[in-house]
């Protein structure tokens, strides 16, 4: 059984997630590529703030298709997150704290992730209609040039999400993995 979260991910909550458990989102997050994560990580390393407060945020890696009439957002399924390492852990040292996305994180993400007490979620890839459904409201709030890969603030009611890798750093990836040829032994 999911279990629903209600959002910003504090740093207490986040420390009661633990890799494998499924989780339904509902609240407020940010979308972001590697577009705008470089552009929020060059104006944080001048001394510059970011379009949003990163503070307990998530961020979606998501870059979004048009909506269509009658609709919030287009389709919006999630984006390699490895494309997003080089940032994600100056973007959790201002605040950040959930990330979303699909596929393996490199050991620098993950020590940050214990550090900063972060959580990363994985999305279905390939489901990015569905996963539109959940989205109720969609503000562009910077970077339009960016196109699809704009920054966004979203609300999200029970957007299904599974955590890969918790606050103390276990992997579901790594541990689905040994279990699997643990059971072939």
């Amino acid at each position: 059984m999911a279990r629903k979260i209600t959002l910003p991910l504090t740093e207490e909550l986040a420390k009661t997630l633990h890799a494998g458990d499924q989780v339904l989102l509902t609240g407020t997050i940010y979308t972001s590529r590697d577009a705008g994560h470089k552009r929020m990580c060059e104006a944080l390393a001048k001394g510059e703030d970011i379009p949003f407060d990163p503070k307990d945020a998530t961020i979606y890696y998501v870059g979004p298709t048009p909506a269509k009439p009658g609709q919030v957002i287009g389709s919006a399924g999630p984006t390699t997150s490895g494309r997003m390492d080089a940032y994600a852990p100056t973007m959790m040292s201002v605040g950040a704290r959930g990330m979303i996305g699909k596929g393996a994180r490199l050991p620098e993400v993950v020590d940050a992730m214990k550090k900063y007490s972060g959580v990363y979620f994985g999305a279905i890839g390939g489901a990015g209609a569905l996963l539109a459904k959940c989205i109720k409201k969609a503000e562009l709030i910077a970077f339009e040039d960016l196109g699809a890969e704009a920054l966004r603030k979203l609300y999200v009611e029970d957007m299904p999400v599974v955590v890969i890798i918790d606050s103390e750093g276990n992997n579901l990836y790594e541990e689905g993995r040994k279990a699997y040829l643990d059971s072939k032994k």
